[in-house]
């Protein structure tokens, strides 16, 4: 009997295997599809990270990878040490942590006042409106940007003395203390649309039934959105709050090169100089490839604990998490 009963559950082992490949066969047309997007990981996330040595040797143009000069800690020593280092990971939280603060929660906003708008056409109309600036690349947005605060001409400009708030046209891109302000109403007007399209999927695929018991029990309309509509898009906020809060020193490199005209601006340096200019500034332009390899390491690393804490105090609290 002790035979038999050893035998069992390799035979079930076996049989479940079975059953996943004869599944597996079954759709391979749908298995084949996923195909294209492991190759593009692969060739685009995984290999490249062999490159992540670089940042313990001196890499010259022309060795091949991974068989350089080994010089230990070197580089990222001199990154510590760099005294300009301080200003770049202030402007890259400051900024970063203003769209967080900022940009963040407006498309949920934005997504659940449309829910509450019954006009179909309106809606329809204004998601179009939303979403259209997003499909605009950062090269022709930053031409229109500086148009729109142009001190000749601006449409900013123009309005703000017309409307008496100002006495004289702003030079928005010669003073530094705009800037902050500009990347983050900038990235609202290009990204809001776009990012709401998740709440808006989440909000819809709530029960109207549930919106309809509530008005009959006479729930006001702020309650409606309280503890229904909320309480329906929660674990999407969840997850998009980890993977914002995992790519917090991410400020998004295309729209300040452009806004600085690649960093030739030097009246914004001071407050537009991020990591990943910093590491394209110093490390690529000059050259230096095995110095940004270590910048860009110790920025990869810090994301990633951050995204690992913050998915640790999101299911430490209950609430839905990645892993």
């Amino acid at each position: 009997m002790s035979a038999v009963n050893e035998l069992v559950p390799v035979k079930t082992k076996k049989q479940t295997s079975a059953r996943k490949f004869k599944q597996f066969f079954a759709q391979l047309d749908l298995q084949l599809l996923v195909i294209p997007s492991i190759i593009i990981i692969l060739i685009f996330s995984y290999i490249p990270m062999y490159g992540v040595l670089m940042g313990f040797q001196n890499f010259k143009l022309g060795d091949f990878p991974g068989f350089s000069e080994w010089v230990g800690l070197k580089h990222f020593n001199m990154l510590a040490q760099d005294p300009y280092i301080i200003n770049v990971i202030r402007n890259t939280l400051v900024i970063s942590s203003l769209k967080l603060v900022i940009c963040f929660p407006l498309p949920i906003i934005f997504a659940v006042i449309l829910s509450e708008i019954k006009i179909s056409g309106f809606v329809r109309v204004t998601n179009t409106i939303s979403y259209l600036p997003h499909f605009i690349s950062w090269v022709v947005a930053s031409t229109l940007i500086f148009d729109m605060l142009s001190v000749d001409y601006g449409l900013v400009n123009t309005m703000l003395v017309n409307l008496k708030i100002i006495d004289a046209p702003i030079s928005f891109f010669t003073e530094g203390k705009y800037f902050w302000a500009i990347t983050v109403v900038t990235d609202v007007w290009k990204e809001l649309g776009w990012n709401a399209i998740i709440y808006t999927a989440a909000v819809t695929a709530v029960d109207t039934e549930m919106y309809e018991a509530a008005a009959i029990d006479g729930v006001s309309r702020w309650q409606r959105i309280r503890y229904i509509t909320s309480a329906a898009i929660k674990p999407t906020i969840i997850i998009t709050l980890i993977f914002t809060v995992g790519g917090i020193l991410n400020a998004n490199f295309d729209q300040i090169m452009l806004l600085t005209k690649q960093m030739s601006n030097g009246l914004l340096r001071d407050y537009a100089d991020v990591i990943d200019t910093y590491i394209y500034r110093v490390g690529l332009r000059e050259g230096r490839h095995s110095f940004s390899a270590a910048a860009g390491l110790v920025k990869s690393v810090i994301n990633f604990l951050l995204l690992v804490a913050a998915n640790a105090v999101a299911r430490k609290t209950g609430e839905t998490s990645l892993f």
